[in-house]
């Protein structure tokens, strides 16, 4: 053997050994928590320190947001101020999120489901229209399964009924490969998250410097446990006959250009025909980020479905929004 094959031998054996020693060092990283956002300040809790905002009267009916997968509450900034003018609004980060705690497991939404079920009981939110983007769609279900005294209606945005609808991305896929997505944790610029980051809206959407930071907030753990453990409550029960057995009035909306959730419009009907009084909502120049990209008529679409009496399932709609900002109207 050639003096400089065994160099490079050498140099391949310590290079795989830093990335399997890198891979160690952040597989169950943890971190505490902290307060990221305006007016935020944390919940110690059984279930772990979570961080909280509140908006709105407190007497007014709640409403409840939970963001998405690798977000943080920052994500509702543009739609919170719009319910909060009639609601008290409490949004949270979900742990391994934004400002709450990141413990080195319990990243399924079963589990994200128990601790804002804490939140809400510590809050005293009861019988609350909660709404849950993507990720926090599924913890949404999984609240209303648990906690039905909880939750008076549950609005889903841009999560899918089940597993068949797309995945991430190339690029957001990488980072979940073992050993490989490790080392690429480490050292992710900003610019790669905010490739990463272009699938969760429109075509051309500008991506905001605070949301590269949400995921920049992250621990490796928190980043490649969650996707798994929703694929899981997924392949278990899908989300549409999760609901139907609630028995709890829902609301779906979808972006008309998602980029992760193939045919959106499938989506909803999927919804609608299996959830008895399910609306369903596709909302023009919106991807997978409505409440970001169209926040008036998503603002207008929860307040609406908020606005039904207790428990109130009404009739089956499908609505398209129309460009501009003012309500939708049903097609």
């Amino acid at each position: 053997m050639g003096r400089r094959l065994k160099v490079g031998i050498g140099l391949a054996l310590a290079l795989l050994a830093l990335l399997v020693l890198n891979a160690l060092s952040v597989d169950g990283e943890t971190d505490g928590a902290e307060v990221t956002a305006p007016g935020g300040r944390i919940l110690d809790l059984p279930g772990g320190e979570v961080q909280v905002v509140e908006r709105g009267p407190r007497e007014a009916p709640p409403i409840v947001l939970i963001h998405c997968f690798s977000c943080a509450i920052d994500w509702w900034d543009r739609v919170a101020p719009l319910l909060a003018r009639r609601h008290r609004v409490v949004a949270m980060d979900l742990l391994g999120h934004g400002g709450s705690e990141k413990p080195g497991s319990g990243y399924t939404p079963q589990n994200q489901a128990e601790v804002v079920a804490q939140t809400l009981q510590r809050l005293r939110v009861a019988k609350a229209t909660v709404v849950g983007h993507s990720l926090g769609g599924s913890v949404g279900v999984a609240l209303t399964e648990r906690s039905p005294d909880l939750v008076d209606r549950l609005v889903i945005v841009d999560m899918p009924p089940d597993n068949s609808y797309g995945d991430l991305g190339f690029i957001a896929g990488l980072g979940f490969q073992p050993v490989l997505g490790q080392a690429l944790w480490r050292v992710k610029p900003d610019f790669s998250i905010r490739d990463g980051l272009e699938v969760a809206f429109a075509p051309g959407f500008e991506i905001p410097d605070a949301f590269v930071e949400d995921v920049k907030r992250l621990t490796y753990t928190a980043y490649d446990d969650s996707p798994g453990g929703n694929e899981d409550f997924l392949d278990e029960k899908p989300l549409d006959q999760r609901m139907k057995a609630t028995g709890k009035p829902l609301m779906v909306l979808m972006g008309a250009e998602e980029q992760i959730v193939e045919d959106p419009q499938r989506a909803l009907d999927q919804f609608a025909q299996t959830v008895p009084g399910a609306k369903t909502h596709l909302i023009a120049d919106a991807g997978h980020s409505p409440n970001v990209e169209r926040p008036r008529p998503t603002a207008a679409l929860i307040l609406q479905f908020a606005a039904k009496g207790p428990n109130d399932v009404g009739s089956s709609v499908r609505d398209v929004t129309e460009r501009g900002q003012g309500p939708p109207r049903s097609s």
